[in-house]
């Protein structure tokens, strides 16, 4: 068997080749000749233009759940091209392609309900019937999704939106319009639409893929108008933007398609090739090429073992393995690989892997990401959007308060019930660390590297596990009340002590916490299982799958 490693280069791979390859198999069964597909399914595998699916972010950033959804958008597609060309009945693969969009990146989640809409729209048959079909897949797609997407929707008050793009209207336009190869690709869909009006546009099969553009630029500007005035942050409009991108290379390539229907002593790989060398002068840009065949550069980006050895983390990680029980606290989340100020300067995210290294449990030191405790340690709120990322917090602020005025004091009451045992800042935050130097309850700090490390006095041990969805929690003496848990609040976690159920509630830090009694010491189990809405989701998922399973007989399937 492959090792986890392993496992994860070939998902890489796989994810990078997916945009071009689905690409080009949908283009090839669409056009005259396979070889105008090449154009459109290079600039899919290239793309990079500030997309969160393109190769510079949706790889070197990491966003590689970004990049694969939009590599399944083709695949969609792909599924629908007979439905949409005239076949009488939907294929109940689509409904498999959505959910697997839903899942992997919700972003993505508007294209392709935009792509069976629009399939509905241009496919043969009566009103009634296409539309049946197209509220089939969809009901079957999200049915399919329900496991996850049920219980979100459930408690969606214990998410916060990712929304630190910026969505303004007036931004997304500049970022679009500063690319030359997007303007191309829009100034040729505007001409495949031309082409359509003097009728040169064969087949609804081309119609349909041109108006994804339009339909894309119609949500993108409804969301960035709406969406911030009335407060709805989930799906940011320049999160909309991957897929305008793969609409204009789409649109680009069935006006290639056109032209080459208009131009048939022109053989198709000389108009291939063509396409392809005007649009390979346009590849740069900034602050990211608007293509790149491979992320960054290996002068830029050092590889693991001479990052943990540049910055001695290996050091850091042995030093953590002897602190006393608790979490780890990171200041920051991320260690600069060069010296400067700007937030976006090359960073690595390797203390991510501290609980890998040390099995210690940590808090920062990794990407944004939507739990209300992270929202709490970035911005001082349990319940605000996360506008901004956490890079751009880094040595200035903890708990949403500047590192420089943080009292010790306060420091205690933001931090209590996180179990905070170590925390590691950086040399050049030194002199904001007030709220540990004077701290009664850490030593002095000892310089490993680039790091600072404070030791708890004492330990602060977090809750201990004891079996999958079991921790074990031992509370010290005090007053009877609530008090933090330790862990993150969910209604699906019960606290059980003496035989009893304990009340619990959600505190303002996002933490559980329990009710106990006056206590000398107390043992608490807390157990974890799924609800109401875990269950009805996987019921909904289940039969989804065996509806779907059932189709052929039931007619519901061409």
């Amino acid at each position: 068997m492959l090792s986890v490693e392993a496992t994860y280069r070939v998902l890489l791979w796989a994810t990078w080749l997916l945009p071009g390859l689905a690409v080009y198999a949908l283009l090839a069964r669409l056009l005259p000749h396979p070889w105008l597909a090449l154009p459109a399914a290079v600039l899919a595998l290239t793309l990079s233009a500030e997309s969160r699916s393109g190769v510079e972010e949706g790889l070197r950033w990491g966003l590689v759940a970004a990049r694969l959804g939009w590599g399944l958008l083709p695949l969609l597609a792909l599924s629908l091209l007979r439905w949409a060309g005239g076949a009488l009945r939907a294929p109940l693969s689509a409904s498999l392609l959505l959910a697997a969009v839903v899942l992997v990146h919700p972003a993505h989640g508007p294209a392709a309900l935009a792509l069976i809409g629009l399939a509905a729209l241009v496919s043969s048959g009566t009103r009634v019937r296409r539309l049946g079909d197209a509220a089939l897949l969809v009901g079957l797609g999200l049915g399919l999704a329900a496991f996850w997407l049920l219980p979100l929707l459930a408690h969606l008050t214990l998410a916060l939106p990712l929304a630190w793009g910026d969505p303004d209207l007036a931004s997304l336009g500049r970022t679009v319009s500063g690319r030359p190869l997007i303007v191309l690709l829009a100034a040729a869909n505007l001409a495949g639409w031309i082409m359509r009006g003097r009728g040169m546009l064969a087949g609804a099969t081309s119609t349909w893929l041109l108006a994804l553009a339009p339909l894309m630029t119609g949500l993108i500007v409804t969301d960035a108008v709406l969406g911030s005035a009335l407060g709805i942050l989930w799906i940011p409009a320049d999160r909309l933007v991957d897929s305008l991108y793969l609409a204009l290379i789409l649109g680009a390539a069935v006006s290639l398609g056109a032209a080459a229907r208009r131009l048939p002593r022109v053989p198709a790989g000389a108009l291939g090739l063509a396409a392809l060398a005007v649009t390979l002068p346009l590849a740069g840009g900034s602050p990211e090429p608007t293509l790149s065949l491979w992320p960054g550069g290996r002068s830029q980006w050092p590889t693991y073992d001479q990052a943990v050895a540049g910055t001695r983390l290996g050091d850091l990680w042995a030093a953590l393995r002897r602190v006393p029980p608790g979490r780890i606290l990171f200041v920051r989340s991320a260690v600069p690989l060069r010296y400067g100020t700007e937030w976006w300067r090359p960073h690595s995210h390797l203390t991510a892997l501290t609980p890998v290294a040390t099995g210690r449990e940590i808090i920062n030191g990794t990407f944004t990401h939507p739990s209300p405790v992270a929202g709490f340690l970035y911005s001082g709120s349990a319940s605000a959007p996360i506008t901004r990322l956490v890079e751009q917090r880094d040595g200035e602020t903890l708990f949403g308060r500047p590192l420089a005025t943080l009292h010790p004091e306060e420091f205690d009451r933001l931090s209590a019930g996180l179990a905070i045992s170590a925390v590691v800042a950086l040399d050049e935050d030194a002199g904001r660390l007030g709220f540990l130097t004077a701290h009664e309850g850490f030593g002095r700090p000892e310089r490993i590297g680039p790091f600072l490390l404070f030791v708890a006095t004492a330990p602060r041990p977090a809750p201990e596990p004891v079996a999958p969805g079991h921790l074990r929690l031992l509370l010290p003496s005090g007053a009877g009340g609530f008090t933090p848990a330790g862990i993150g609040y969910s209604p699906l976690w019960t606290a059980h002590a003496g035989g009893r159920t304990m009340p619990t509630r959600r505190g303002e830090t996002g933490l559980l916490e329990i009710w106990a009694p006056a206590r000398e010491r107390l043992s608490v189990d807390l157990r974890y299982g799924p609800g109401l809405a875990e269950w009805a989701g996987m019921g909904l998922s289940a039969a989804s799958l065996l509806l779907m399973c059932l189709g052929r007989r039931l007619g519901l399937a061409s």
